[in-house]
């Protein structure tokens, strides 16, 4: 499988835990007879996520450490966009070093 690839199952695996988490939150909030259909679909997308996070045939420290990079991304994106909450200064400075440490990762592959 090739880098780019492996990467792009990573950002796959990362909109696919969002999204699952996103699911669940909605079931947490429906009414009791829609409460279970919620949680099975966000149960079976979490399942995608888990067997997608794990596709690519590197090192679990590896693998999770450039993972870690698009979830993080895609938790901003879903929190900025969809949510329309700010990113506060912190948020961005730490979001920087989660992005130089996969990068460091990505890089020595």
């Amino acid at each position: 499988m090739s880098r780019y690839l492996s990467v792009l199952l990573l950002l796959v695996a990362a909109l696919l835990e969002a999204g699952g988490d996103g699911i669940v939150r909605t079931g947490m909030r429906a009414s009791s007879w829609q409460r279970a259909l919620w949680y099975v679909m966000g149960a079976a997308v979490l399942f995608a996520y888990g067997w997608t996070v794990n596709r690519p045939p590197w090192k679990f420290g590896e693998l999770l450490g450039l993972y870690v990079v698009f979830f993080f991304l895609a938790a901003q994106a879903i929190s900025y966009f969809v949510l329309k909450e700010t990113l506060p200064r912190a948020v961005l400075v730490g979001g920087a070093l989660i992005v130089s440490g996969g990068l460091v990762i990505f890089l020595s592959k």
